[in-house]
């Protein structure tokens, strides 16, 4: 579904630049947000732990497994995730992202990247069916320490940059 809708909505099925490869290493390059995985695949699998964090709150804490079975939750992730990329594969916020982030020349992702995205997260939620919660949390902090280090970016800076962006952020984000 989420592979259709994304051809519907204009996004190409892989990178425009003719390559398809397993990482895109470099942020501003045309193959990054294009291919299987790049830096922010990080930031996909962090969602699959959170997701589960949730499922795990809402089906044994709060009692949805009462009505619910509690195997929905990874379907259900799923399509909060792909609901998720063809929101951020909308016009409105690749323009956020060029108006307000460093990504100025964000073009969105390509159908490969989007699908991928999806499949991260996934590998995410099962990490963490797997993992104690602490571990979950190291596994958060160690990822978005590894990507702030590597490319000035992480999960949190995106969401605050998206939200409510910080001119300083930016300027320290640009340097990179």
């Amino acid at each position: 579904m989420l592979f259709g809708i994304e051809l519907a909505i204009g996004r190409p099925p892989t990178c425009t630049c003719g390559v398809v490869s397993f990482w895109a290493g470099e942020v501003e390059s045309a193959q990054n947000s294009q291919q299987v995985a790049d830096w922010y695949s990080f930031s996909h699998v962090i969602h699959g732990l959170l997701f589960y964090a949730a499922a795990h709150l809402i089906w044994h804490r709060w009692g949805l497994s009462r009505w619910l079975s509690p195997r929905w939750a990874l379907p259900v992730a799923v399509a909060f995730e792909s609901l998720w990329e063809v929101l951020e594969n909308s016009p409105i916020i690749i323009d956020r992202y060029r108006a307000v982030t460093i990504s100025y020349g964000y073009s969105g992702d390509s159908v490969l990247n989007s699908l991928s995205d999806v499949g991260w997260m996934a590998i995410g939620f099962l990490v963490a069916t797997r993992i104690p919660a602490w571990a979950s949390v190291v596994l958060t902090l160690a990822f978005e320490a590894f990507t702030l280090v590597m490319i000035r970016d992480n999960l949190a800076l995106n969401v605050l940059m998206l939200v409510w962006p910080i001119e300083a952020v930016r300027d320290w984000q640009a340097l990179g």
